[in-house]
């Protein structure tokens, strides 16, 4: 399992085969098919999967992102895992999953997405593209029956907020700054906070079950 779940496992191709082959799981497996929906849907973007390790559709905690990184691509000039991952190799990916450990968050609680779900080759993003990305949460949220608690990563996402409270007014709503290193040189402060604020967000939502 280590060699699995340690933070940048997904650098190694063997551990990225293993990850595909979980994905027919039934715990996964109706995410993939949302995924390959989005692929129709777009196909001028790129659209990662969710990871099997984590707890897909019986997770009771999304932790939803702004966008998926370069590593997140199995196309770009350093092949990533084509998985929005904890174990990716990038330095935010490690943050995560080093927060997630410190916070106490066990993995099966979780699962991992973004407010705009596709890449584009580009770690840039605009207004239209926040919109676009949170109306596709109208189809995510059915397929997590088990979901009482969101926590929302970052000003993008954070954009979010409205459409949740509408679509799920008995979702517990949580935000946090970015784990990335662009928060850290900006604000500090409020990058180490990170891991005592999702601690809350996991905590009150084993008050709710």
């Amino acid at each position: 399992m280590d060699m699995l779940d340690s933070p940048r496992t997904l650098r190694s191709p063997k551990a990225v085969a293993l990850r595909r082959a979980l994905l027919t799981q039934p715990h996964i497996a109706p995410l993939a098919s949302h995924v390959n929906a989005l692929r129709s849907k777009h196909p001028d973007w790129e659209f990662q999967d969710f990871d099997p390790l984590d707890g897909g559709v019986e997770a009771d905690m999304l932790f939803l992102l702004e966008k998926p990184g370069p590593m997140t691509s199995p196309t770009g000039k350093k092949i990533g895992s084509g998985f929005i991952s904890r174990n990716n190799d990038d330095p935010t990916a490690e943050n995560v999953f080093n927060f997630m450990r410190t916070a106490g968050i066990e993995r099966k609680r979780v699962v991992l997405w973004n407010v705009i779900p596709g890449w584009n080759a580009t770690i840039k993003y605009n207004a239209a593209e926040i919109r676009r990305g949170v109306e596709e949460l109208r189809d995510l949220l059915p397929l997590l029956p088990n979901l009482h608690t969101v926590v929302l990563v970052g000003k993008p996402a954070q954009r979010a907020y409205s459409l949740l409270q509408t679509l799920r007014p008995d979702l517990r709503i949580h935000t946090s700054a970015h784990p990335s290193a662009r928060c850290f040189q900006f604000n500090p402060d409020q990058w180490r906070a990170i891991p005592g604020q999702w601690e809350v967000a996991a905590q009150a939502t084993r008050v709710a079950l």
